[in-house]
């Protein structure tokens, strides 16, 4: 079993890597990394094919934990095209980092656009396992709500995308905190609801036994990265520096992260 799911990983791993190897190639020449965003979100649908390609288990396992992934996958990737990832100019953050790592610019993001292989093959363990094991008996509860959660993320997240996009659509919020519908009650709901599609794949692996305890932590390094690294802190910094006073008020009157009923001013 430990050599399976090890395969599995490292097989993820290449796949994504083979992948961002050819955006990185893009990139390249139309100087835009923020592409390397599309491709790590779309590369969960291609690991779930491979997957379900190499699976041992039986389909009643897998099949359901593996549909809701590629939704989330194809839902997140087609936003980020959307949005303009994959199109010019290119995001703010990547400007920066451009500037910042000239003139070996280039290396760089090659590193950059393989450590987000790395990290889908590491994720990807939060699924494995239900494509080599069987469930246990009686557990098609764990399954269930394990599903359940992942797909009240997916719906959440997409309703917050939509919700900021149309207030940024408006000319009249040119500047403004966008503070209705989710935002109103946390100030990063997409994030939130992102973890919960994590912590969904968590319970659903609890369903295999001890070995579904690996889905564990994939999810505990999500919540870390969005608290504290990648996520939250850098996302707060660029909105207090865009924003000023107004999201300084936002962030005294609304929740960081869980949705929860604003203060009063």
């Amino acid at each position: 079993m430990t050599a399976a799911v090890l395969v599995r990983i490292a097989e993820a791993w290449a796949l994504a890597a083979v992948l961002q190897l050819v955006l990185w190639m893009v990139q390249q020449r139309t100087k835009n990394a923020a592409i390397v965003d599309v491709g790590w979100a779309l590369s969960f649908a291609l690991v779930i094919a491979l997957f379900a390609w190499r699976a041992t288990s039986c389909v009643c396992g897998w099949g359901v934990i593996a549909a809701i992934v590629v939704a989330w996958s194809l839902r997140l990737g087609g936003y980020l095209i959307s949005r303009g990832a994959a199109r010019s100019p290119e995001e703010g953050r990547y400007v920066d980092l451009r500037a910042r790592w000239a003139p070996n610019e280039g290396r760089r993001f090659f590193v950059f656009f393989q450590a987000q292989a790395a990290l889908t093959g590491l994720l990807a363990s939060a699924f494995v396992v239900p494509f080599i094991a069987e469930p246990r008996d009686g557990s098609a509860w764990l399954r269930a709500l394990g599903g359940a959660i992942a797909i009240v993320g997916i719906l959440g997240e997409s309703i917050s995308d939509a919700q900021l996009a149309r207030f940024k659509r408006d000319p009249a919020h040119a500047g403004q905190v966008c503070d209705v519908g989710l935002w109103g009650f946390s100030r990063h709901p997409n994030y939130f609801f992102e973890w919960c599609v994590w912590l969904g794949y968590a319970v659903y692996g609890l369903a295999f036994g001890a070995w579904g305890l690996i889905a564990l932590a994939p999810q505990a390094l999500l919540l870390t990265s969005i608290l504290f690294v990648t996520g939250i802190p850098p996302t707060e910094m660029q909105s207090i520096r865009s924003r000023g006073d107004a999201y300084r008020a936002y962030q005294k009157r609304v929740s960081k992260f869980v949705p929860w009923p604003p203060k009063r001013s």
